[in-house]
C-alpha cells in the first residue's frame, strides 16, 4: 500500500471540499510522532490541529476509553444520562475561570460549542446580534463561517450568511490594526450599523487560530470586557484551539485578568476523541428552554470518558508549565535564525501556541510562497508542520505538550535546516 495509491482513491471516492494538508496517510502514531501506510516516521508538529495536546494514544486516555468501551458506548444523555457527563462538567465548572457559579453543556465539535454559544446567549438577552473579528474562525457551519473572518475557503461559494452578525477588525500592530483603531472601529459600528442595546455577545479568540496566532492585547480584551458590561452585552471566549494547557494555562483567558460570561472548548479537550463543549455563568446557560440544547452524541461516553483523562493528565504531569518550557525552547531557536531568515517578520504566541510569519525581505509584503515552501520542505525532512494566516503567510507549531525532549531537539534541528536551506534558495 502507498501513499500515492491512496491519494488516487481519496481523489475519486471523497468531495474536493475535504481539502487535506498533506498527503501523508497514517498508518499509526504515539505522542508526537506518526508512522504512514509505508513505514516513514514523522514528527507531528500540528497535533490535529491541537487536539492531542495530551499526544497520540496517551496510556491514560486509552485505558479511560477502554474502560467505557466495556461499559456501554452510547445511550444519548437525554435519554438514559449517565455519571460520568456529571462529574466533567462538574470539574468544568471549576476550572473554567471566572469566581461564578457556572453550569456545562457537552456536544460533538468546537462548531456546535460555537453555535450552542449564541444560542445561550440570544436566549439570556433576548437579543440577536453577534459581533465577531477579522480573521477569526469558529468553524464551517453557518453560524459558525458567518462570524469567522475569513472569505477563502470558508465563505466562498456558499451565499448569503447569517443575519445578524458584524466584524470588527482585529487589532494586529504588525499589520497596521492597534488596540484604538479597532475600538475606534466598533464605537462606529455602534453609531450607524447596530444599536448595542440589539447586541446578544461579542465572540472573539484569546489568540487566534486559522487567523494567524495572534494575541488579543490585553488593552484591548480589558475595554472589550468594559464596553460588554456598560451595554450588557456577554463575551464568549472561543477557547477551542486554545484551551487545555495549549497557551501555559489551562485556558488562555487566564492570561487577561478579566474573565468571558461564556466558554467554548473542543479539540485539547478529548485528546482525540470528539467532544465539545460550553461553560458559562449558570443563570445564562438555564436560559434556554428544556430540550433547547443537546444532541444525539453531545457528550457521548466515549468522550466524556477521554475528557476527564486529559484534565487529570494536564494536572499530574504539569503541562501548562511544560508548555510554557517547550514554547520559550522553540522561540528563542527561532530567534537565532533571525539574522539568517530574512523573511522572517515575527515569532510570537504564548506558552506552545507560537507562530513565525514570514515577509518578502526588507518589506511588509507578506510571503505565502515562503511560509508554503518551508511547511513542504520539513514535510520531506520529516516534520509536519501547518500554516495559517489571513495572507498564508504563518507557519503555527501545536507539537503534543507531552513531546519527547529528544523528539523536540530533532524537530528543532529540522525546522532550523529547512528554514536556512529555504532562506538560502529564495
Amino acid at each position: 500500500m502507498s501513499n500515492t495509491a491512496i491519494a488516487v482513491r481519496r481523489s475519486d471516492a471523497i468531495s474536493r471540499g475535504v481539502g487535506v494538508t498533506t498527503q501523508v496517510y497514517a498508518e499509526r502514531a504515539e505522542n508526537a510522532e506518526i508512522w504512514d501506510v509505508e513505514g516513514r516516521r514523522y514528527i507531528d508538529f500540528a497535533a490535529g490541529i491541537a487536539v492531542v495536546n495530551t499526544g497520540h494514544r496517551h496510556p491514560k486516555v486509552i485505558a479511560a476509553v477502554k474502560d467505557q468501551l466495556d461499559r456501554f458506548t452510547h445511550t444519548c444523555h437525554q435519554v438514559v444520562p449517565y455519571e460520568n457527563y456529571v462529574l466533567l462538567a462538574e470539574r468544568l465548572n471549576k476550572v473554567v475561570p471566572g469566581d461564578f457559579r457556572k453550569k456545562t453543556v457537552f456536544v460533538t465539535t468546537g462548531a456546535e460549542a460555537v453555535e450552542n454559544a449564541v444560542k445561550i446567549a440570544r436566549a439570556a438577552t433576548n437579543r440577536s446580534a453577534v459581533v465577531a473579528f477579522t480573521g477569526a474562525f469558529h468553524g464551517r457551519t453557518f453560524m459558525g463561517m458567518t462570524l469567522t473572518g475569513k472569505v477563502q475557503p470558508y465563505k466562498a461559494g456558499f451565499g448569503a450568511m447569517m443575519p445578524d452578525v458584524f466584524h470588527v477588525p482585529f487589532p494586529v500592530e504588525l499589520h497596521g490594526t492597534g488596540v484604538e483603531d479597532s475600538l475606534g472601529v466598533l464605537d462606529k459600528l455602534f453609531k450607524a450599523d447596530v444599536d448595542p442595546n440589539r447586541v446578544a455577545a461579542f465572540i472573539v479568540e484569546p489568540v487566534q487560530g486559522e487567523g494567524g496566532f495572534y494575541e488579543v492585547p490585553k488593552a484591548f480584551m480589558t475595554r472589550l470586557r468594559e464596553i460588554a458590561d456598560r451595554h450588557s452585552i456577554l463575551l464568549i471566549a472561543d477557547e477551542v484551539q486554545t484551551g487545555f494547557a495549549r497557551t501555559g494555562k489551562l485556558f488562555a483567558m487566564e492570561h487577561y485578568g478579566v474573565v468571558a460570561d461564556l466558554t467554548t472548548m473542543a479539540k485539547g479537550l478529548g485528546g482525540g476523541f470528539p467532544i465539545a463543549a460550553v461553560t458559562g455563568r449558570a443563570e445564562l446557560m438555564d436560559a434556554p428552554g428544556s430540550g433547547g440544547l443537546g444532541g444525539t452524541y453531545g457528550g457521548s461516553p466515549i468522550g466524556i470518558a477521554a475528557g476527564n483523562a486529559v484534565l487529570d493528565i494536564i494536572e499530574e504531569e504539569g503541562l501548562c508549565d511544560r508548555a510554557e518550557r517547550l514554547g520559550a525552547r522553540l522561540k528563542q531557536r527561532l530567534q537565532s535564525l533571525v539574522g539568517a531568515v530574512p523573511q522572517i517578520a515575527d515569532i510570537r504566541g504564548p506558552g506552545f501556541m507560537n507562530a513565525v510569519e514570514f515577509n518578502l525581505p526588507g518589506s511588509k509584503t507578506p510571503n505565502p510562497d515562503f511560509a508554503n515552501r518551508v511547511r513542504e520542505q520539513a514535510l520531506a525532512r520529516g516534520l509536519i508542520l501547518l500554516t495559517c494566516g489571513v495572507y498564508g503567510n504563518v507557519i503555527r507549531f501545536l507539537a503534543p505538550i507531552t513531546i519527547q525532549n529528544e523528539v523536540f531537539g530533532e524537530a528543532l534541528d529540522i525546522l532550523e535546516e529547512t528554514l536556512r536551506d529555504c532562506a538560502k534558495d529564495a
